[in-house]
């Protein structure tokens, strides 16, 4: 009853402030920005057309006009609008109305989906609407406002640019525009308020700056480090998925650094907690990093749960040795560790069971490959997970945790044909199984009966 009363309270102070304070606006023609509409996708084109054709205001939004400004190549284009979500589905045929937090429309063309989403109103408007916990956090805030209201929800000055197609015309409330053209990220309002608002800001604040080599503003970089425990407080999907977005950049290592140097890797990963302050670790992480940024910029596939594999393995590696100390034979205590060390990442981290399931695959069959004899090498060739299981060892060896002979021997074998496999193997040097015998029977069962 008293938290109602306060927000209450509150709620009715901020509309009076809203309703008497406005952003001045400064609109760009093309000759100040040059984005051309051309550069927009189809789907981005026809959905914002479509809107403005039924009389509501459209534009593109947020991170697209942020790359497109910087030279990038957006991967998709949001929109927002002032049209509700049951408006936009009502004029979009293929379209869904999603999310809970804020609800949103997916518009779909064949295999593009455009994110169309009302404009948002302040979070302490409306009691109904919105949810606040006590640490500040948002919990829900479906509320719905004005063009400028939108803007000031936005998170930083840099996404917080919106292009209208139709007159090719650039809104900036709040003097996005210079601030990337002077290479700065800052955070829309008081960064403070702002970051207990949403947490996962902070990691989005290094993510941007890492992958678009902009320089944190003072005033927004300053309390990350004192308000990182604030990450405890957000639910282990949203961190996940915003984990997966900073490794999966094509920028993990200036990620991986950045996190460390404002003091958000502790409680995230246990690579950022520990492996980084260990020599082989942290050659181990850089390689694996340095391999997914490589895959990345060249629009090669990645693998998350290969990634997260490599992350987690000098935990499950030590925890693994540990068990092994204490007397527990090696497959047992291998299986034990990868489960305890899921089991502890679990509950920081909701990584999916799809990619758990394969982590733990990879982490399994390691010890496979250190078997070179009888008919082991040849099962283990067949392995659905041979070739991820094998590009993990590699980053092993090359990181001295094991001797590169080990990789070169499994990469020559699995590219022999059978004679040269053959005589590649090893001989069987392992405890050899002991035969059973057969209970002899007694004498009284052997010898024959006497005749009488």
């Amino acid at each position: 009853m008293i938290k109602k009363l306060i927000q209450r309270v509150f709620n009715g102070k901020k509309k009076t402030v809203n309703s008497k304070s406005h952003h001045s606006v400064h609109r760009y023609p093309r000759r100040d920005h040059g984005i051309d509409r051309k550069q927009l996708s189809s789907a981005a084109l026809r959905t914002t057309q479509e809107l403005q054709k039924a009389g509501f205001a459209a534009f593109v939004v947020g991170g697209a006009v942020r790359d497109l400004l910087l030279k990038r190549i957006p991967k998709d284009f949001d929109i927002a609008t002032n049209a509700t979500p049951e408006q936009v589905h009502k004029i979009f045929r293929r379209s869904r109305i999603i999310g809970r937090r804020f609800q949103i429309v997916h518009v779909m063309f064949g295999s593009e989906t455009i994110e169309v989403s009302t404009f948002r109103g302040s979070h302490l408007a409306d009691d109904v609407g919105a949810q606040i916990a006590d640490t500040g956090r948002i919990l829900r805030d479906n509320v719905f406002g004005s063009h400028e209201e939108d803007a000031v929800r936005r998170d930083f000055t840099a996404n917080a640019l919106y292009y209208d197609p139709h007159t090719e015309e650039i809104f900036d409330f709040h003097n996005g525009l210079p601030d990337l053209k002077a290479g700065v990220l800052r955070i829309i309002g008081n960064p403070q308020t702002r970051y207990r608002e949403d947490p996962v800001r902070m990691l989005r604040a290094v993510r941007l700056s890492a992958k678009l080599g902009l320089k944190l503003d003072p005033a927004t970089e300053t309390p990350i480090p004192k308000l990182a425990d604030l990450l405890h407080d957000v639910p282990p999907a949203r961190l996940f998925d915003e984990m997966l977005k900073l490794f999966l950049s094509g920028h993990a290592m200036e990620s991986a650094r950045a996190l460390r140097e404002h003091g958000l890797h502790h409680g995230l990963l246990p690579m950022l907690d520990v492996v980084l302050e260990q020599p082989m670790g942290e050659r181990f992480v850089t390689l694996a990093l340095q391999n997914t940024d490589e895959r990345v910029l060249a629009d090669k596939p990645v693998s998350p749960a290969f990634l997260f594999a490599t992350l987690l393995w000098h935990e499950v590696l030590a925890a693994w040795q540990k068990m092994q100390a204490k007397g527990e034979r090696s497959i047992p205590a291998l299986m034990q560790a990868m489960h305890d060390v899921s089991d502890i990442q679990a509950e920081k981290l909701a990584i999916t069971k799809r990619f758990s399931v394969t982590m733990k695959e990879i982490w399994a069959i390691q010890p496979r490959f250190e078997q070179r004899s009888g008919q082991r090498p040849y099962r283990l060739l067949e392995n659905p997970r041979f070739r991820a299981g094998y590009d993990f060892l590699l980053l092993r060896c090359q990181s001295g945790e094991l001797p590169m002979e080990l990789a070169e021997w499994w990469d020559t074998f699995a590219q022999a044909d059978a004679e040269q496999r053959a005589a590649m193997l090893l001989p069987d040097t392992g405890p050899k199984k002991r035969r059973r015998r057969r209970p002899r029977r007694a004498a009284s069962d052997t010898t024959p009966p006497v005749e009488a």
